[in-house]
């Protein structure tokens, strides 16, 4: 029987696709094993973001290569969906699938493809369950090239949708809905089917479960969803993650980022945060872009410092083939770069801390994940990691009430 190891590099929605591709190869018959040394195939899901997933990427697939003769992989994904041969010459590729499409996969692997279901029945996340809504994107970011590798902006029936969210919360206590850009979902559908409208359908429809969103732009947190999140916290996790990039509307121009400015940025945020007691609030953020001046990365660290970040993803520009980020203007000195990083990084890092600090003795609504070193983690509804002792613990999945308590760095869920 073949035994296939899967491996997924990148976002959520990599993720989900690579559980689409499970689902497939077990009905195909196929053994999937999570020890790669116990398989004689490989199905690497690939991303595109940044050179640095793609080197990963590439040296994982030389070293599964490396363990014999018969070993083959197929990679797919974004990093293969804009590849210039190169992966399809490495050890032991039999298959480059741009994409995520399940029955092309099994086709590389020479196995039946025709059957196979682009709808999950269960997600083996444990505890959380992601949810694709779309795929693609229209927009045209100059440092993206996963716009070059998705296509446009694909919107599933809210139908499918609702049917899909009832199979996999049998087994999850959170859905996590993502895909590239799920602030557009619906546009290609018609008005009626705005994001704030699936989510209120969902809500609706798949009680108990808590839902979540992905990555989404500030701007495109309409008044229905912020709605949810301040009366139904409980349904609707308040915890945004709103992709910021950089704080100065010169670079954020230069970057393609046209639908907002910083100060639309901060006004949507501040609005929210204003009626809602905790959250989670996170961003991307771009340091090193070409032509970033002192100035432009003073705008992005005012910016940082007075909005209530919990948390923040700094990463230094990685020019993307394809992108037109690169004809910009010569990169920024590394050394620059690593000193802007870290700047930020320190910042967010001190905001988070306090925040988490402000959280001691309050209420918290904690989704179990996983076993840590003697204790469990759990997972709070404003985006905070609670630790539990083993054996206070109920076992995953499961959902419970609890009383936030400061323990040193990190936070105790102390259940109700």
């Amino acid at each position: 029987m073949t035994r296939v190891y899967l491996h997924t590099f990148g976002c959520k929605a990599n993720q989900y696709d690579t559980e689409v591709v499970r689902q497939a190869l077990e009905d195909a018959g196929v053994a999937v094993v999570d020890d790669p040394d116990a398989a004689d195939t490989a199905v690497v899901n690939s991303c595109t973001v940044t050179h640095v997933g793609e080197a990963k990427m590439r040296g994982l697939v030389r070293r599964f290569g490396r363990g014999g003769p018969d070993r083959r992989t197929v990679v797919m994904g974004c990093a293969a969906a804009v590849d210039d041969g190169t992966i399809a010459g490495l050890p032991g590729v039999v298959g480059v699938v741009g994409g995520a499409d399940p029955a092309a996969v099994l086709r590389a692997l020479g196995l039946e493809g025709t059957g196979a279901s682009a709808s999950l029945r269960e997600f083996r996340g444990g505890s959380r369950a992601w949810l694709k809504i779309q795929d693609g994107c229209d927009e045209h970011c100059t440092f993206c090239a996963t716009t070059l590798a998705r296509g446009a902006n694909r919107s599933r029936p809210s139908a499918d949708l609702v049917v899909e969210a009832r199979a996999l919360a049998r087994g999850a206590e959170e859905i996590v809905l993502t895909g590239v850009h799920i602030g557009t979902y619906g546009r290609d559908l018609g008005s009626e089917h705005a994001l704030g409208h699936l989510v209120a359908e969902l809500v609706e429809a798949v009680p108990r479960v808590r839902f979540r969103l992905s990555s989404i732009e500030a701007t495109e947190v309409d008044d229905r969803l912020a709605a949810l999140m301040v009366e139904r916290p409980d349904r609707l996790a308040p915890h945004l993650h709103a992709p910021l990039q950089s704080g100065s509307d010169r670079l954020l121009k230069r970057m393609g980022r046209h639908w907002y400015t910083a100060t639309t940025y901060r006004r949507r945020l501040d609005a929210l945060a204003g009626r809602l007691g905790a959250m989670g609030l996170g961003a991307d953020v771009i340091v090193g872009f070409p032509g970033e001046t002192p100035a432009d990365h003073r705008a992005t660290r005012d910016l940082l410092a007075d909005l209530p970040f919990t948390y923040v993803h700094v990463f230094p520009y990685s020019p993307r083939p394809g992108a037109a980020a690169p004809r910009l203007g010569p990169p920024i000195r590394p050394s620059t770069v690593r000193e802007r990083a870290a700047e930020l990084r320190d910042l967010v890092a001190r905001k988070g801390d306090a925040y988490r600090a402000a959280r001691h003795g309050g209420p918290a609504d904690i989704v179990l994940l996983e076993h840590r070193e003697g204790r469990f983690a759990g997972l709070t509804e404003d985006y905070l990691t609670a630790y539990l002792p083993a054996v206070e613990a109920p076992r995953p999945p499961a959902r419970f009430p609890a009383r936030l308590d400061r323990r040193g760095p990190t936070l105790a869920a102390l259940p109700l």
